[in-house]
């Protein structure tokens, strides 16, 4: 995702667009790590405790 894909001219002015480009990114990378050690802790319940 690249931030020249967002058109900015009919934004209002004091819209940090890169700002919340790179929030949201963090977020996207956030979730997926989170997720990825759910499921890593789900599985190892599977197998130690069943």
């Amino acid at each position: 995702m690249s931030g020249d894909l967002i058109d900015t001219s009919k934004g209002h002015p004091a819209m940090d667009y890169k700002e919340h480009i790179r929030t949201y990114k963090g977020f996207l990378t956030g979730s997926v790590v989170l997720t990825v050690i759910v499921a890593m802790i789900l599985i190892g319940m599977r197998i130690f405790l069943v």
